[in-house]
């Protein structure tokens, strides 16, 4: 991958998390004027399933070739982040709540059951929607969580065997899941459409600044909203309720061409262009690699220090205040998450590499 698109991508992946961030902490209690830019919280996650699309497709073409690699890495990327962001949202959410009960309006029963199902990923399920206690935005790693496991076994497996398998997860997963799949897809679909990478740079600078322009202006003027609208009435408010996080679904597909688009043109742009911004690319690789762990843990965080913080909420230095010690937070747990996942990766592979079948369902390359 071009070093200055792989730079732009890892910017979309910060800015992005930053926007779901701002998004969620657009609330009342902690600030008391709507946050500017605080509507593009859900329009970020459908950025991070293309991305994470086209990343996927891209390891596998060039550096996680086998199932045991893909298997070791995958694994690694998810649970490192996400067995210390359940423990510690667990605890962030009982010190929390006995500080100030009044901003937690989130789930606190079955703990075993949100626990296991977290762990396992198996939130959204059909009609089941577990939440992970404050930490909404977990959503979406269990999406993301089984489109890796779709593409490994559709990469992997042999063809009769992968067709069936994957047809069991489908079958598990229910259409939640499968409705936001082909946004993912579409960052696969991305990086192998080689012939994008050629088309005329006129093109390609009217699809990054078209699309961008686009996307703001979508937002800008409401249309989301009234897509949802329409889609709610169509449908009824019973069953567009139990979509939960995939009811927005029509509107995403809209948004996922628009991204396809920007990404398509700034990966042209950036082809021929020279990289010679090393301190600007030492520091956004370094604010990149802290992106899943601020995505995963801000919202149990920013709660947290606002409860902690309750006698000077409600103002904009109050939400600063909290934004600088949920990002604080965010850096010291990174130091033993994401910085520390290559030793969770060379576990795994080891595990795996012990398996006595681990050769007998994987397709020869």
């Amino acid at each position: 991958m071009n070093r200055a698109f792989s730079l732009y991508l890892d910017i979309v992946r910060f800015c992005a998390a930053c926007l779901v961030y701002v998004y969620h902490s657009n609330q009342r209690w902690l600030v008391a004027d709507p946050l500017p830019l605080s509507n593009f919280g859900h329009s970020s996650v459908i950025v991070f399933f293309v991305l994470s699309g086209f990343v996927i497709a891209y390891v596998t073409d060039t550096k996680e070739r086998d199932w045991v690699s893909y298997s070791s890495s995958r694994l690694s990327r998810v649970y490192s982040v996400v067995l210390p962001t359940l423990a510690v949202t667990l605890l962030l959410d009982c010190l929390g709540r006995q500080l100030r009960p009044d901003i937690y309006s989130y789930p606190f029963d079955q703990i075993l059951v949100r626990l296991l199902g977290s762990v396992l990923m198996l939130n959204e399920l059909w009609s089941v929607s577990i939440t992970s206690f404050s930490n909404v935005p977990y959503w979406s790693i269990t999406y993301e969580f089984w489109y890796y496991v779709l593409f490994g076994v559709l990469m992997f497996m042999p063809r009769s065997a992968a067709l069936v398998v994957a047809a069991l997860i489908a079958l598990l997963l229910g259409p939640k899941v499968l409705l936001l799949a082909p946004i993912w897809c579409a960052g696969v679909l991305l990086y192998r459409w080689k012939r994008l990478e050629s088309m005329p740079m006129w093109l390609a600078g009217f699809l990054a600044l078209g699309s961008a322009a686009a996307i703001v202006w979508t937002h800008s003027t409401g249309l989301y909203e009234h897509i949802h609208a329409w889609f709610a009435d169509w449908i009824g408010p019973k069953l567009y309720r139990e979509l939960t996080f995939s009811k927005f679904f029509v509107a995403d597909y809209l948004l996922c061409v628009l991204v396809f688009a920007n990404f398509a043109g700034m990966r042209r742009l950036c082809r021929d262009f020279p990289l010679r911004a090393e301190p600007l690319e030492h520091a956004v690789r370094f604010v990149a690699g802290f992106t899943f762990t601020l995505y995963l843990l801000h919202q149990p965080l920013f709660l947290f220090w606002g409860s902690v913080l309750k006698g000077i909420t409600g103002t904009l230095g109050a939400w600063l205040l909290v934004t600088l010690l949920t990002f604080a937070s965010v850096w010291a747990i990174g130091q033993v998450t994401e910085n520390k996942r290559h030793l969770l990766k060379a576990w795994i592979a080891r595990r795996l590499q012990l398996l006595p079948w681990r050769s007998r369902l994987v397709r020869e390359n």
